[in-house]
């Protein structure tokens, strides 16, 4: 008896001593995640503790005093850890009741729920899986249809959206423009402005004030709301100082935006030619709009590529408009709304600062070619020299 323990511990001081080798900086990441999630399970938590623990070089005795549990928990976990990852700190399959449905009524299962839904609906639920299967034959309750998506991590209920795009060389080429321009600036004497406007701005009061936070207590604000109208703002902001110029505009169509370009070409010194970015919307690319450029040389413009007015700078401006006043804001009129955009853009040139640009196009356009090579174009039959 003496003898087995002893070799058991060495086994658990071998595992021990591996788990500081097992923790890289992905794995810590992951497990300080799942302790600070409140929605994490706390025997999870709990053995996540005692792996950071073990990683940090505190002992058995110490990491069972910490946490609140045995000393053979506190070997047990960092062990696992150290054999399998993060999966090791998950409880293995425990035998039970046989299973009611096999590998075919669960591949149905998968199957359907990645299917179109049924007429009428836009997305699976649990209950009408397991309806659509009854109709079928299947007998399987809700409940077990969700057991088996989750095993599957099959989730029919979420969607996430993206964009796709062709991989043309005209994207690149206008993308390596606008992040050229960014990253090395326009030529000297060049005054380089994002523009772009945001439309449809909801000015909102609440029905009832708001109560303000206080210790203990979050804010409080009653669901109900009144509106009163939209209004919409065309904004210029300087690359390299990130101050902005705003201004409210009544309808977005290439004569308002004309305007505005006669209000910058009369903002700015007469001594700097002025670079505008902007995206392909109607009123910037009209046949107005480019008549106006034409007859003045001094604006020279560079255009973003269709469906990527992202890579305009003031986009993220506007993100922080947002998020800082429009999110959160209550405005009586458009009048009102319009004066709190007036001093938030004022108070944000008063300590403006340039946003940083790390993208660069050409870059990520060569890590893209790396990663889908071109094929190589089969020779042609009648190119082969003809025998001797």
């Amino acid at each position: 008896m003496t003898w087995g323990f002893r070799s058991a511990d060495r086994f658990m001081g071998r595992g021990w001593r591996t788990v500081a080798e097992a923790l890289t900086v992905k794995r810590r990441r992951k497990l300080n995640q799942v302790v600070a999630a409140g929605s994490s399970e706390q025997r999870l938590v709990r053995r996540a503790r005692i792996v950071l623990l073990a990683g940090a070089g505190a002992g058995p005795g110490e990491i069972a005093r910490v946490v609140g549990c045995s000393v053979p928990t506190a070997r047990v976990w960092p062990v696992r850890f150290a054999a399998r990852g993060i999966p090791g700190l998950f409880d293995r399959p425990r035998p039970g009741r046989p299973p009611i449905h096999g590998p075919s009524a669960r591949l149905a299962v998968v199957a359907t729920a990645t299917s179109l839904p049924p007429s009428g609906a836009s997305v699976w639920t649990q209950r009408t899986l397991a309806g659509h299967l009854a109709g079928r034959g299947l007998s399987i309750s809700p409940a077990t249809v969700g057991r088996v998506l989750a095993e599957a991590e099959v989730r029919p209920h979420r969607v996430r959206g993206w964009l796709g795009r062709a991989d043309t060389r005209d994207f690149w080429r206008q993308a390596g423009e606008v992040c050229r321009l960014y990253l090395d600036g326009p030529a000297d004497g060049t005054l380089l402005l994002s523009v772009d406007e945001k439309t449809g701005i909801q000015a909102r009061s609440r029905k009832h004030p708001e109560f303000r936070a206080r210790a203990g207590r979050d804010a409080r604000r009653e669901f109900e709301y009144v509106r009163h109208g939209t209004v919409s703002v065309v904004a210029a902001m300087d690359v390299f100082t990130g101050q902005v110029i705003a201004q409210r505009i009544q309808r977005n169509n290439s004569r308002t935006f004309l305007d505005f370009l006669v209000t910058l070409d009369q903002c700015t010194a007469p001594d700097l030619r002025i670079h505008l970015i902007l995206d392909n919307g109607s009123s910037h690319t009209s046949a107005a709009t480019r008549a106006w450029f034409a007859a003045h040389p001094r604006f020279t413009v560079t255009y973003t590529p269709k469906h990527a007015s992202w890579l305009n700078m003031v986009e993220q401006w506007f993100g922080t408009l947002t998020r800082r006043l429009l999110r959160r804001g209550d405005f009586a009129t458009r009048e009102d709304l319009e004066a709190q955009i007036i001093d938030f853009t004022l108070t944000h040139n008063a300590t403006a600062e340039p946003y940083r640009w790390r993208y660069d196009a050409e870059a990520e356009h060569s890590r893209y070619l790396d990663r889908h090579p071109a094929p190589q174009p089969e020779p042609a039959t009648n190119a082969l020299p003809a025998a001797a």
